[in-house]
């Protein structure tokens, strides 16, 4: 039987010893908690906030993340793929989710800043509207991905193929650009 969290607090818990139980999570806070390769399979995530905890390789077949804050979270190698498409909602400040997967996700108007997005997978994915605000963005694969509206400009390192993703009214900066043309693997001289 499924259990109800209403605006819990969890503070330095280790759930490899302590595993979450399946139920919805509403308005809960995690800080500095390690959740690191558990199963939150199932679990439905509303309104809360994970604050300084690890969340690497933690298993989201089915799970439920909808309006929920990243901040300063190391989520290394996770599958949003697997998560509910229902309401799949959340944002991202000051977190590591190198190689972590987005594969055909829904993901319009996401707001990642000052997070390490290296070797992440956006095959697919929607992103219209979303920002990435200072995010290093190397080696991220960008295939049929809706890129409309989507701003760049403080973001790099990133290698986006404009003929196999849709980028009208997406937004660069000018030092960045070059990342739109590593397709055609030419040199461009910065200097005058």
């Amino acid at each position: 039987m499924e259990q109800d969290f209403v605006n819990k607090t969890y503070d330095r818990i280790d759930f490899k010893e302590n595993p979450l139980v399946i139920g919805d999570y509403e308005g809960c806070k995690f800080t500095s908690c390690d959740l690191s390769n558990t199963d939150l399979s199932e679990i439905k995530f509303i309104d809360c906030e994970f604050i300084s905890c690890n969340v690497s390789l933690v298993k989201l077949s089915k799970t439920v993340f909808r309006d929920i804050q990243f901040v300063n979270c190391k989520m290394l190698g996770l599958l949003f793929n697997d998560c509910s498409e229902f309401g799949l909602s959340f944002s991202f400040n000051n977190c590591n989710l190198n190689h972590s997967s987005f594969y055909k996700t829904k993901i319009k108007s996401t707001f990642f800043k000052n997070s390490q997005l290296q070797e992440a997978d956006f095959t697919g994915c929607d992103l219209a509207n979303s920002t990435f605000e200072n995010c290093n963005l190397a080696k991220a694969r960008f295939e049929d991905t809706i890129l409309e509206k989507v701003d760049f400009r403080t973001s790099h390192s990133y290698s986006i193929n404009p003929e196999n993703n849709r980028i009208k009214k997406a937004k660069f900066s000018l030092t960045q650009v070059t990342g739109l043309l590593d397709k055609y693997d030419i040199q461009i001289d910065k200097t005058n």
